[in-house]
């Protein structure tokens, strides 16, 4: 990764294409589903040592999804929040079917 990026807009083709993998997407978005899913109970529950699960369900996911399927390195070690954001993006757009699942 080369390229400095000046803008997320800017950032998100790229993020996506590091996604074109079917099965890393899905992993994606079940590890965020998870995230989710590990908060509303956290805080339903008031478990807050739930909360460390949160980075383990979300990254855990998707970096195996990006080592043994898309087999590159995770945009997050460049770029941290371009790419957390670029997760939820995706995460939305498999919601709303602008991206396949």
């Amino acid at each position: 990764m080369s390229k400095k990026y000046q803008s997320f807009s800017e950032f998100y083709p790229f993020y996506l294409s590091e996604h074109a993998d079917l099965t890393c997407r899905r992993l994606h978005f079940v590890g965020s589903t998870l995230v989710l899913s590990c908060l509303i109970w956290a805080f339903y529950t008031q478990t807050w040592a739930a909360l460390w699960l949160l980075p383990v369900l979300g990254y855990g996911f998707a970096w195996v999804g990006h080592f043994f399927f898309e087999k590159n390195r995770p945009a997050t070690f460049t770029y941290p929040w371009y790419s957390f954001l670029g997760d939820w993006v995706m995460y939305k757009d498999i919601l709303t079917g602008k991206i396949k699942f």
